[in-house]
């Protein structure tokens, strides 16, 4: 573990930590005076992964527990509902929390507070209500929240404002290598048990084991040297003086358009799936890891193409490209159907980091936890329109319900083009 935090130790040599993959990205992507910096920033895609790994596992939760507590699709739907409905709630008090406390403790909080809410799995199994497992994601989401809010502004300052629309999209890419992995665990670990227990017992040890990762993690990221990370300015902006700010106005937008249209192909695709080509869900459920795979792939050729061009054209192209594989899928059937919606996935990589750097590059220095704040606020996308989407399925059906994820992805496409207006 120290091998990969880059903690001092006797029992660590440096030319092993610099045969990790990640260190020969961190480094090209930083400054020569900031190489400093590069374990930390190795540290940061570590956390990243952590991240996206704890997120996806609700994919598998929502199966899960509506076979052993005997859901509606509705109450099953509260799953995503409450991890996501946790960034609306709790970002802003933790960009104060942030303030008061800065990056480094704020990430080491956040990955306790994880901790601590997958070891609440075990009394929600041991009294088998459902309602506590709502309160358990909720806790868990609650350290994701405090996470994103300290990581990302974190990811943006460590090297020149020119290059961290590609650094952070390498965070992203092994938040998006999180996702992947993270379904094959789960289908492991908690599913693999199903069909044996009426019970919830399947989740008990896979989150406790998660638990002691975090915790580990948590312990070695405490005795990192990131001081000279922490913004010395102090801002006296108010929270309404930052929001005024236009390009973050425009950005927190995005990122609730961007979040809400990929949480809900996602959390819809086997059932689109098992509707088109008539199969079940064992056979369905892999696409979701060629769904977020493309994510995680298309973040990996995001680190190079954010170089070679303007990120707002960028995410224009991709957002462009997404309106039109979604029209393609509504009005198709079989595999172009579904293969054009998979590959939304690819086009999803690189939107979030590119929102996010271009919404806090006007801002003042001493800003960047407000804004950041405000900016994870939006994750809360991630609840409002997979709901809406299911609501409008229920009315129009699953094939056409996606128009939503369509307006969401036409106006980051419209944000992408009005930046490079701009500029």
């Amino acid at each position: 573990m120290c091998r990969v935090f880059g903690l001092k130790s006797h029992g660590c040599r440096k030319s092993n930590f610099q045969r990790l993959p990640i260190y020969g990205v961190v480094t090209r992507l930083l400054p020569l005076k900031d190489r400093m910096y590069k374990k930390a920033l190795t540290s940061l895609t570590i956390l990243f992964f952590m991240m996206g790994f704890i997120t996806c596992l609700n994919d598998i939760l929502v199966p899960y527990l509506k076979a052993i507590f005997a859901l509606t699709y509705s109450q099953a739907a509260l799953i995503q509902f409450c991890f996501f409905a946790a960034y609306g709630l709790t970002s802003i008090p933790f960009s104060k929390l942030i303030e008061n406390i800065g990056y480094q403790k704020g990430m080491v909080v956040g990955f306790a507070l994880a901790a601590l809410g997958c070891l609440l799995f075990y009394p929600a199994v041991l009294l088998h209500i459902y309602a506590l497992f709502l309160g358990a994601l909720f806790v868990l989401a609650s350290g994701i929240v405090l996470l994103q809010v300290a990581a990302n502004p974190c990811v943006s300052i460590i090297g020149p404002p020119e290059t961290a629309s590609s650094r952070l999209t390498m965070a992203q890419a092994f938040n998006s290598l999180g996702t992947f992995v993270a379904p094959f665990f789960g289908a492991y670990f908690i599913l693999s048990g199903l069909t044996n227990s009426i019970y919830a017992e399947g989740v008990v040890y896979p989150y406790f084991l998660i638990a002691m990762v975090l915790i580990v993690i948590a312990l070695a990221l405490s005795r990192l040297n990131l001081a000279g990370m922490e913004t010395k300015e102090t801002d006296e902006s108010t929270w309404e003086e930052v929001l005024r700010e236009k390009s973050l106005l425009l950005g927190v937008i995005g990122i609730f358009a961007y979040v809400g249209a990929e949480v809900a192909i996602g959390s819809f695709l086997v059932s689109y799936v098992m509707e088109i080509l008539h199969v079940s869900e064992t056979k369905a459920a892999p696409l979701i890891a060629l769904y977020w795979g493309g994510a995680m792939i298309g973040r990996f050729i995001g680190i190079f193409t954010l170089k070679a061009f303007a990120p707002a054209k960028v995410l224009a192209a991709h957002a462009l490209l997404a309106v039109v594989l979604v029209l393609v899928s509504m009005q198709t059937t079989g595999a172009i159907a579904i293969g054009c919606m998979v590959l939304v996935g690819l086009c999803n990589s690189i939107m979030f980091p590119t929102i996010f750097t271009l919404s806090i590059k006007g801002l003042k220095a001493g800003q960047e936890k407000k804004g950041s704040g405000l900016l994870a606020t939006a994750i809360l996308g991630g609840a409002v329109v997979p709901l809406l989407t299911g609501i409008l399925a229920d009315r129009i059906g699953l094939h056409h319900a996606f128009v939503l994820p369509v307006i969401c992805y036409a106006y980051i496409a419209w944000l992408g083009i009005s930046h490079l207006k701009t500029r």
